[in-house]
């Protein structure tokens, strides 16, 4: 069928004019609409908020937790730099002096709680990596900030969680909802630090990020965990309920792969041979931490890379590896063994439905 409107009669390309003309307008208008409630968002979340000071800072960031390599991902994601996604279509305009958390469900004690209550309770710092279930191998839906908060464990306990509540059910206030395991949070051989968080890299959240507080739970991808825009915390069974992309068809638990990325050298970079060639990038495995980064050159064998000094098992780790450039067209292969002896599996699957699986690869041309 041809797709040209040529010959078609005058009413029907009129139509068809007209038909375009109120589809380009409507595209128009949705996106003047979105900048309009888009920016309600940011003048609501533009105000004072009153955080006490920290009870628990952050570790300080040394010399020694980054690598001095030109490219490499930078140890701390800026907030306007900081990965999205999101299922809101408009990010929601929240305010906070008539937000309120509330935690109920499988508890002794239901709860309502406004947001200076919430900060009424230890505010703790922590530098944590999140990352989203569909990032790609070597992919950037992956960022590290310093969150502050409250301690998720903290509320939970003022509820008292009832024997037989295996599932924290967080929802925004737009009603989307996650689901986590309870004992990832209060397992108490392994401390994760899962926080109601209210600022990010020492603002207030952006609205983008989830204002006035969002979850942030290390080890757990985002699509499972990281609620934005938090309203409401339901204690259930972990058979009761299934979060907001379970149905979707993805993995119901979502612990975070053990996995590298290469940032340097780029595939544009120009070398010759003899060059001395930096390869670099960042490894996660967060609550776990990362033992080890290996490098592999073509078939060859595997080298171990240096690791910059850890923020924490929460965070990603710089590494390097340097390569004396050798004629021809080389293909760097990389792999990271977490802290538990895990090593990230080489067997290649899409995102869906658990986290992509494989090993980073960077080709290089040496002249």
């Amino acid at each position: 069928m041809p797709s040209s409107t040529a010959g078609a009669d005058p009413v029907r390309r009129g139509f068809l004019v007209r038909a375009g003309g109120l589809g380009l307008l409507s595209l128009v208008g949705f996106g003047v609409g979105r900048a309009l409630l888009e920016s309600r968002a940011a003048t609501v979340a533009d105000v004072a908020v009153d955080v006490p000071q920290t009870v628990d800072p952050a570790v300080s960031i040394a010399a020694d937790n980054s690598l001095d390599v030109a490219g490499i991902t930078p140890l701390v994601t800026a907030n306007d730099s900081f990965y999205r996604i999101d299922t809101a279509l408009i990010t929601p305009a929240v305010d906070v002096s008539t937000w309120s958390l509330r935690v109920h469900g499988m508890v002794d004690r239901e709860l309502v709680m406004t947001f200076d209550q919430l900060v009424e309770l230890p505010v703790i710092e922590r530098y944590i990596t999140i990352s989203c279930v569909s990032n790609e191998v070597g992919g950037r839906l992956i960022g590290n900030a310093k969150w502050s908060g409250v301690r998720l464990t903290d509320v939970l306990d003022m509820a008292g969680v009832q024997a037989g509540a295996t599932q924290v059910v967080p929802r925004s206030v737009d009603g989307w909802a996650a689901g986590f395991p309870t004992d990832w949070v209060t397992q108490p051989d392994r401390p994760r630090d899962a926080m109601i968080a209210v600022k990010m890299n020492d603002e207030p959240l952006p609205p983008e990020h989830g204002f006035p507080a969002r979850l942030i739970v290390p080890g757990l991808y985002g699509y499972v965990s990281a609620t934005k825009w938090l309203s409401e915390i339901e204690l259930t069974t972990w058979e009761a309920f299934d979060s907001y992309w379970v149905p979707r068809g993805w993995s119901k638990e979502g612990p975070v792969l053990t996995q590298c990325r290469i940032d340097v050298p780029r595939p544009s970079d120009q070398f010759q041979a003899g060059d001395q060639v930096a390869v670099a990038g960042v490894a996660w495995a967060m609550d776990r931490g990362i033992s080890k980064v290996e490098v592999q050159v073509d078939d060859g064998p595997w080298n171990e890379a240096t690791l910059a000094t850890p923020l924490g098992p929460q965070t990603w780790v710089q590494w390097k590896w340097p390569w004396t450039a050798v004629s021809g067209r080389h293909t760097f292969t990389a792999r990271a063994t977490d802290g538990d002896g895990n090593v990230q599996e080489s067997r290649v699957t899409p995102p869906d439905p658990d986290g992509a699986r494989g090993y980073p690869m960077r080709a290089v041309q040496v002249g």
